[in-house]
């Protein structure tokens, strides 16, 4: 009878260490353990999710193609709708993560709603910043820093190719302040170079739905657009792949990538990618600061902004064919942004009243 105690015993231990999703584990070695749940785009969405995970995976010293701590140290789920977001965030909490991560704003309600129900577990969001909880860490985003880059490269790419008038394009995923931030960056960058520029913008209100983009990205170019930039998640990949096209056929159209660098997403030959530059939201960073805030002890709920003078936000120059000239002038455009010289609108009505921005845009402030 004293053997098959001693046996119960083993075995119960031996589940409560696998039902801890390797919190033991981490115990052992000092790492904190995570769980980053993602919606359906998931972490292949080349751009936010994947930033994300990015910094998760650095931050045990693996790298995107080798998770080797994967399933020990930290894991991923995505919910294929956001039915699953409350019970996803359940599941995660009674499994003793120390650290469960969720992004984007479409994750706020089943977070705020969750929270309180577990005060001890600590959570993290990232483009939110009023779920308010004390065990909740929040970052937001100057996407209008970056964003304001991108648009003002994108206009005097179009001025070094001699174009008089062009015309430029915005795609949306879910409509919110958020993805106004990014669009009203992104008109006033333009309007620095070009004040009168035919501005176009689209919402395809999803997150996961290329085919969308690629649509509204085709119309554009054909009615003369020149460059178009997505802040849509997965769903701006097809404007990638559509300007990969039309630029294999030799027109002069581009793409602007979003959170990570896309250069290499609009590769279509040799180095010659359709993506000239990205805004880059730096997800990576905050998935950084936050396992190292559990690791030392120093974690606590709130809000962090993280803009471009701490790393948050940017844009890339991985893409050859950005002149040389135009990265010297949106650099220093990028030090009067931090200086305070250049003052950038976040909303659309702020934007509209300063006439930074024009009139009968989708945009949204809520």
């Amino acid at each position: 009878m004293k053997k098959l105690s001693i046996l119960v015993l083993v075995v119960c231990m031996t589940t409560m260490l696998f039902a801890q999703g390797g919190k033991e584990v981490a115990a052992s070695d000092g790492r904190p353990t995570i769980r980053l749940l993602t919606d359906a785009t998931g972490i292949d969405d080349k751009s936010f999710n994947a930033a994300a995970w990015r910094g998760i995976v650095e931050y045990y010293g693996d790298t995107v193609e080798n998770t080797a701590n994967r399933g020990k140290l930290y894991d991923v789920v995505t919910a294929q709708t956001q039915d699953m977001y409350i019970p996803n965030l359940r599941q995660a909490s009674d499994e003793g993560y120390d650290l469960i991560m969720v992004t984007g704003f479409t994750w706020a309600d089943a977070l705020g709603e969750v929270a309180p129900q577990y005060p001890d577990q600590k959570y993290t969001i990232v483009d939110v910043d009023w779920v308010g909880q004390p065990n909740v860490l929040e970052f937001i985003y100057s996407e209008e820093q970056g964003s304001f880059l991108v648009g003002m490269a994108a206009a005097l790419q179009a001025k070094e190719d001699g174009i008089k008038n062009p015309k430029f394009g915005f795609i949306g995923g879910v409509p919110g302040a958020t993805i106004t931030k990014f669009e009203m960056g992104y008109v006033q960058g333009i309007r620095s170079i070009f004040p009168d520029a035919q501005i176009y913008d689209y919402y395809a209100n999803d997150w996961g739905k290329p085919e969308l983009a690629k649509a509204q990205a085709k119309n554009w170019y054909d009615m003369g657009v020149y460059c178009i930039f997505s802040a849509a998640g997965g769903t701006g990949n097809g404007t990638i792949a559509q300007a990969k096209e039309y630029r294999m056929q030799g027109k002069n159209v581009w793409a602007i990538g979003v959170d990570s660098d896309q250069y290499a997403d609009g590769i279509y030959t040799g180095t010659k990618s359709a993506v000239l530059t990205s805004m880059l939201k730096r997800v990576e960073n905050s998935s950084l600061m936050v396992l190292k805030a559990v690791a030392d002890g120093s974690y606590k709920g709130g809000v962090v902004q993280m803009g471009m003078i701490d790393d948050g936000v940017g844009y890339s120059t991985a893409n050859p064919e950005l002149s040389a000239n135009v990265v010297k002038q949106v650099d220093a455009a990028k030090a009067d942004i931090n200086s305070g010289k250049i003052k950038l609108y976040k909303t659309y009505r702020e934007a509209l009243a300063s006439g930074a921005a024009p009139a009968g845009l989708a945009a949204l402030d809520d």
